[in-house]
């Protein structure tokens, strides 16, 4: 905010508290000309109008509304840039990346300020931080049968993967399903930390369109679309086996995918990004490329471990 407007805001607001308090104090005088308890000569629908003082309680209760007013705003930021006598705020305002947030969280530390945010994770880790380390001592498949750290993981997953993969984990369009046994990148434990852990990002698919043309890409389409089986024209299956070569490099040349590029598998019928005749057109010719962050940096290892487990878990048969 700009010096002006902080004025601005300042002004206006000390001049509405002074305006409400001379207009308390004004009615608390006899003005009307009538003694107190006489009527002022009003009469509505039987109800007169009796010139009465306000009630103390009332009134007291009126003042201490002011008073703390005026304390809260020297205490607390409200009034423009002010920061108030005690340097609090509810949060850092206008992060965007967590390299900042950390940055900011180090800075008000060293000034004295105090971020009402940064505490209240600072005593979170300072309470369940020996829960997480417990648990991250422990096998990751033997963790997935511990009921109490799958449900410590279930509300990691909710807080911070439900918002792409859904809250029950069987994702959507171009957000894998984590609920079945196909994994882009591999679904044994250390494949499913390692994801978490430093995120991936998708060698990308080629857009093909301008190679292959239209023809071509119904061609290639119906060729993937009967590796699982569908049924499709087999004339066109056949042109597009002999254009599929420039797809086996990721996807192999039995369609069946490579987990260390994260190519998906053409031959179980299992889409991520929509498995219609016109979904697979569209991957053809524009490609494909899914980006998912990394959760090091934001929930830390111990965390991740317990996550890792609950992801795993839900692939597993009960």
């Amino acid at each position: 905010m700009t010096t002006f407007w902080s004025i601005w805001v300042i002004v206006l607001t000390l001049a509405c508290l002074a305006l409400c308090f001379g207009l308390l104090v004004w009615n608390m005088k006899n003005y009307v000309g009538v003694e107190e308890g006489e009527s002022c000569g009003h009469e509505f629908d039987g109800i007169e109008e009796i010139n009465n003082p306000l009630p103390k309680w009332w009134t007291i209760m009126f003042f201490a509304t002011f008073v703390w007013a005026v304390v809260y705003l020297i205490a607390y930021p409200g009034m423009g840039n002010w920061e108030g006598l005690f340097k609090w705020t509810s949060s850092n305002q206008g992060i965007t990346t967590l390299a900042e947030s950390k940055q900011a969280t180090i800075d008000n530390q060293a000034a004295g300020k105090r971020v009402q945010l940064d505490q209240e994770i600072a005593k979170a880790d300072e309470r369940f931080g020996p829960v997480f380390q417990q648990f991250a001592k422990q096998d990751i498949i033997e963790l997935a049968k511990n009921e109490e750290a799958l449900e410590i993981g279930q509300r990691l997953f909710a807080q911070n993967c439900s918002q792409c993969h859904g809250s029950d984990a069987r994702g959507g369009l171009g957000f894998p399903n984590l609920t079945d046994k196909d994994w882009l990148y591999g679904g044994t434990p250390a494949d499913i930390k390692k994801s978490l852990m430093d995120g991936r990002v998708a060698v990308g698919m080629a857009a093909w369109g301008a190679a292959l043309g239209e023809e071509g890409v119904d061609h290639v389409a119906a060729y993937v679309l009967s590796l699982s089986g569908r049924t499709v024209n087999q004339k066109d299956a056949e042109s597009g086996k002999a254009k599929f070569a420039m797809c086996a490099a990721c996807h192999g040349v039995d369609g069946k995918g490579n987990t260390a590029m994260g190519a998906p598998n053409l031959t179980d019928n299992i889409w991520l990004y929509g498995g219609s005749q016109r979904a697979v057109k569209e991957s053809i010719t524009n490609g494909r490329a899914g980006v998912m962050p990394a959760w090091k940096d934001i929930l830390g290892e111990d965390k991740v471990h317990i996550l890792t487990a609950y992801v795993y878990s839900l692939s597993q048969d009960k």
